[in-house]
Order: C-alpha cells, then sequence, then structure tokens
C-alpha cells in the first residue's frame, strides 16, 4: 500500500518516467514535467528521495536508483496496457513508441494527469 500510495501522487510517476534515461537537473526535469511548479516539484522529488526510488548526485542532478530502475521495470506492463487503451480509445492518436509517453486521453473524472480528480468515483 505505501508503494501505491507513493506512486499514486500526482507527477510521482511522472518523475520516474522522464528519469528513465538518465539523469537530469531539476530545472531540465521541471520542463519535462510540463513545468510543474517548483513547490510541488520539491516536494515529490524528496519523498521520491526519502523513499530510495531517486537519488542526487553531487552535480545536483536526480537519477533512478536501482529501487527505482525496478520500479520502472515493474510499470512496464502498465505503460504497455496504457498504449493498447489509448490506441482503442483513439486509433489515429497512437503513433508512439515505447521511449515516448502515450498521448493522453482525456476522461471526464481525471486530472490533467490522468490522476482521479477529489471527489470522483474512480
Amino acid at each position: 500500500m505505501a508503494a501505491l500510495d507513493l506512486f499514486g501522487r500526482r507527477w510521482s510517476l511522472r518523475i520516474l518516467w522522464e528519469l528513465r534515461a538518465g539523469p537530469l537537473g531539476f530545472r531540465p526535469l521541471q520542463k519535462r514535467c510540463d513545468d510543474m511548479s517548483s513547490s510541488v516539484m520539491r516536494q515529490r522529488l524528496t519523498e521520491l528521495l526519502d523513499a530510495q526510488v531517486i537519488h542526487q548526485l553531487p552535480d545536483s542532478r536526480y537519477e533512478l536508483t536501482p529501487l527505482g530502475q525496478e520500479a520502472r521495470h515493474a510499470l512496464n506492463p502498465l505503460a504497455r496496457w496504457a498504449e493498447r487503451w489509448a490506441a482503442t480509445i483513439d486509433p489515429q492518436g497512437a503513433d508512439h513508441t515505447d521511449d515516448q509517453p502515450a498521448s493522453r486521453v482525456s476522461h471526464p473524472d481525471t486530472a490533467g494527469d490522468g490522476a482521479p480528480e477529489r471527489g470522483s468515483a474512480d
């Protein structure tokens, strides 16, 4: 349940996704995360650091730890399912590779990042 709580927080999985190819500094990571607010970014980074899913390098960049890499690999089946789901919902918009995030699919019960909105039934 602790892992679901950590990864269910807004932006946590996005940060893991963006760090999949290697270390990034705060600003480049923030840009890749659609310019999320600095305060939310700091909070999520702190939570992921405390969980030992990421660590900070001496040059201040962030990267996945071995635990973070394992989590990313464990989430691959979900990413593949999401691609199939997106292709089912929007066959023309499903033109992407495994290294690119699936295009966002609008859903009435989700916020812009795909997380359920407060008060939603999901």
